[in-house]
């Protein structure tokens, strides 16, 4: 079994390749994700579909599985009428699927490790709002909403958590504040469009809130285009001299009105060695990026 320790170590020795997007898994499996709740409705109604999601990408070479938590919140269980302790079962569930997928996959001298993700406060709502942040809640308002999540999945003992797709500096604020004292490492992701947070703030002034948190092993961006990926893997590297994370989204664009993904792909397995050259420790990749995807990031990265 993995460590956080071991985990971290491993980030500052070399490159460990993350999974793919849990959704586009679970939807190409024919999972239908239409819920509020996303793909954590499927922590109740099918954890094994979880599972097998997880196992997909361990198979294709991922060292990493982030956990099908994101959208997995105390409020947003109890709108489907889930009590508080048979949701924080969810939560912990959540990490044990991944877990389960480690054990079941093909034998590998490589390390599997699991990431707790922490989606934002707007991945509750499920209104979009994610990608817009200054949701009109203080910094300590959000801090309270936060810890109590943050709280059972680091009980759950995972290698990290993977504090995810934060849209603007009010919430890594808060999020940093409710990691302390949790004994549990973090890294620290951004949606970020044309060098700033999703919320208009500069990159640059976001990351240097993680420079200063121990807590943090590694900083970047994810859920955003490779190219916004390109700009943002060498500033984090500078601004925090922390390992970088980075994991995009396959570069098409999600059409709201019409409920369906636009344009062309741009993410290859030829990016990844130039992020690695600027920092990047942990890649892989978010939104409609599968199995396939993860295979050609690994071979990459393991043949260079």
């Amino acid at each position: 079994m993995s460590t956080s320790s071991s985990f971290t170590e491993a980030v500052a020795a070399g490159t460990v390749v993350l999974d793919g997007g849990m959704s586009n898994q679970l939807a190409a499996a024919g999972h239908d994700l239409s819920d509020e709740l996303w793909s954590a409705r499927l922590l109740a109604e099918d954890p094994e579909a979880v599972t097998a999601a997880h196992l997909a990408y361990f198979e294709a070479g991922a060292d990493v599985a982030i956990t099908a938590s994101y959208q997995a919140t105390f409020e947003g269980f109890a709108r489907r009428g889930t009590g508080r302790e048979e949701a924080a079962g969810l939560l912990a569930l959540s990490v044990e699927c991944a877990r389960e997928a480690a054990r079941r996959a093909p034998s590998s001298p490589r390390p599997r490790w699991v990431a707790a993700s922490v989606g934002p406060y707007g991945a509750m709502l499920a209104d979009g709002s994610e990608y817009r942040g200054r949701y009109g809640l203080t910094v300590a308002e959000l801090e309270r909403f936060h810890r109590p999540r943050l709280d059972v999945l680091a009980g759950a003992a995972p290698d990290v958590l993977a504090l995810e797709t934060i849209p603007d500096t009010d919430e890594a604020q808060a999020l940093l504040r409710a990691l302390r004292g949790l004994g549990v490492p973090a890294w620290l992701s951004y949606s970020a469009a044309g060098g700033r947070t999703r919320a208009g703030q500069p990159l640059e002034d976001a990351f240097a809130l993680a420079a200063r948190a121990d807590e943090v092993v590694a900083v970047g961006v994810n859920c955003c285009t490779p190219e916004d990926a390109d700009h943002a893997v060498a500033l984090a590297a500078r601004v925090t001299g922390k390992p970088v994370v980075v994991y995009p989204n396959s570069g098409e664009t999600w059409d709201a009105r019409a409920r369906d993904w636009t344009g062309r792909a741009t993410f290859t397995a030829e990016r990844v060695t130039g992020w690695r050259t600027s920092g990047a420790r942990l890649i892989g990749g978010c939104c409609r990026v599968g199995p396939r995807t993860i295979a050609s990031v690994a071979r990459a990265l393991r043949a260079s």
